[in-house]
C-alpha cells in the first residue's frame, strides 16, 4: 500500500461515525436532528466547508463536483459518504480505532510545514488542535503541546507529561518523524 492510501484510510477510520451518520440520515429523516447537532459543532470547529457540502448531500446532491471546493482531507470524507450512499457495504466500521502511529507522519509534516511559514499548514494545525482539544484525553494533551512542537521543543519527557501510553507513543512517533524532516 502507498502512503496516500494509508493516509486516506486513516482519515476514513477517524471520521467513520460521521460518514455512517450522514449516510443513515440520507436514508432516514428521523436522524437529521441528531446529525444537525454534530454538523453545528463541526462548523464551530472550522469545518464549515465540509459541513456545507454535507448539507448539500442531505438535500439530495450526489455530484462529484462537490469535492472541488474542499481540501484533500475533507474530500476523502465526502468521497466515503458518496460511496456509502451508492454501496452501503463500503461504509467504514464505526468501532475501528485509528492507528496512532499512522497519524504521526502526517502530523509531523504539518507541524514542520507550519514551522517553516506555510500558512495553509498553520491553519490546518490550528483546526486539528481545536478538534483534538474537543476530543479530550490524550488528544487534548497533544493539542496543548502543538505550539511547543511548532516552536521547536523536542524534550519528550516534558512533552509527554501526563499522557497515557497511546498518547505518549504518538508524541514519540511525531518527534521521530520531525527529527527525520529537520536537517541537523
Amino acid at each position: 500500500m502507498n502512503d496516500k492510501y494509508d493516509r486516506q484510510q486513516q482519515i476514513i477510520v477517524a471520521h467513520a461515525p460521521l460518514i455512517v451518520h450522514v449516510v443513515r440520515a440520507c436514508q432516514n429523516a428521523d436522524l437529521l436532528a441528531d446529525l444537525e447537532r454534530v454538523l453545528h459543532t463541526l462548523a464551530e470547529y472550522g469545518q464549515a466547508p465540509m459541513v456545507g457540502v454535507i448539507r448539500r448531500i442531505l438535500a439530495g446532491s450526489r455530484d462529484a463536483a462537490l469535492l472541488k471546493q474542499l481540501d484533500d482531507d475533507d474530500a476523502v470524507v465526502i468521497s466515503a459518504i458518496l460511496r456509502g450512499l451508492q454501496n452501503p457495504s463500503t461504509l467504514p466500521d464505526i468501532n475501528a480505532k485509528p492507528e496512532a502511529s499512522a497519524a504521526a507522519p502526517g502530523l509531523a509534516s504539518i507541524i514542520h510545514a507550519a514551522a517553516h511559514g506555510q500558512p495553509e499548514a498553520l491553519n490546518a494545525l490550528a483546526n486539528m488542535a481545536e478538534q483534538m482539544n474537543a476530543a479530550g484525553g490524550d488528544m487534548a494533551r497533544l493539542s496543548a503541546i502543538m505550539r511547543r512542537l511548532l516552536n521547536g521543543e523536542r524534550d519528550s519527557e516534558r512533552l509527554c507529561k501526563g499522557m497515557g501510553a497511546q498518547g505518549e507513543s504518538l508524541v514519540l512517533s511525531i518527534l521521530a518523524e520531525l527529527t527525520r524532516l529537520e536537517p541537523h
